[in-house]
């Protein structure tokens, strides 16, 4: 298979170690492309929810092919999220190719880029962590749900549907978190001079040019790997909000096996 060449690619919130993560597509993506330059922006690996019984080996692959990536020329940045900053302990660690840092700042045609996860700007996680990770628990599930409710859909010849979507789009405070969280970032970026800001945690892949009395940013976000399978791609001095189109077949073989897994889950709960 022929690889597009990009010059730099920014992905964010995959989750490997939960049943939401779409580990196959994001490989199929993955190995799609020849990138220069990848960047993981947060919540690569999600070590709040990591299960020992569950690690399949789609989401080990994953991992792989970034290793393999980096070992074949493309400069890797891990910038750590909420979901892994166990790995801020290790933060500043170069290893050939693989940085692992918190935030990143990088020139990109003569122009700067201000790269981080988001979590800094989010209070539930700052002051009141085990909401947080409850709240994080109770969207794993939600998203399972969701994709049993897909696939009946599927069968129904339905289009798929999003429950935290619904839910963002009709919860005020979730749609003001969202609003103030993409404010502090884009005005704190024209404050201190970036052209871009770059960030994910939100969920929400979003690029749009921000102007205030100080002046201009580019604000970018990567999304997802759970609902969106979306990806910031850079090439030719222009920004591209990649989407990941899931093939009707694969969809079906997905929707079996988590299937299986929205049963031992709700079994889990009853046991508990």
């Amino acid at each position: 298979m022929k690889k597009r060449k990009v010059e730099l690619v920014v992905i964010s919130d995959v989750h490997l170690g939960t049943y939401g993560c779409h580990a196959k597509e994001l490989l199929e993506y993955l190995s799609s492309i020849k990138p220069k330059t990848l960047i993981l922006n947060g919540d690569i690996i999600d070590i709040w929810q990591f299960r020992k019984s569950y690690f399949p080996k789609s989401h080990l692959n994953v991992i792989k092919k970034i290793i393999s990536l980096s070992s074949k020329g493309t400069k890797v940045y891990y910038l750590t999220g909420n979901h892994d900053e166990f790995l801020r302990k290790f933060s500043d660690l170069n290893l050939g190719n693989l940085s692992l840092l918190d935030k990143l700042v990088l020139e990109i045609d003569q122009k700067k880029a201000w790269i981080f996860h988001g979590d800094v700007f989010d209070a539930s996680i700052t002051h009141a962590k085990w909401l947080a990770k409850l709240g994080g628990w109770g969207y794993d599930m939600l998203i399972l749900i969701n994709r049993f409710i897909n696939w009946i859909l599927l069968k129904m010849n339905r289009e798929p549907y999003s429950l935290s979507k619904k839910i963002k789009n009709n919860v005020k405070s979730a749609v003001k978190f969202i609003t103030n969280f993409e404010t502090i970032c884009t005005e704190l970026a024209i404050e201190n001079k970036y052209d871009y800001v770059i960030c994910g945690h939100i969920h929400e892949p979003k690029m749009e040019l921000i102007e205030n009395e100080k002046g201009k940013t580019m604000y970018l976000n990567s999304g997802d790997w759970i609902e969106n399978l979306t990806a910031l791609e850079y090439h030719c001095k222009k920004w591209k909000l990649y989407k990941h189109e899931v093939h009707k077949v694969a969809v079906e073989e997905e929707h079996f096996e988590y299937e299986n897994k929205l049963a031992e889950q709700f079994i889990a709960v009853l046991k508990n």
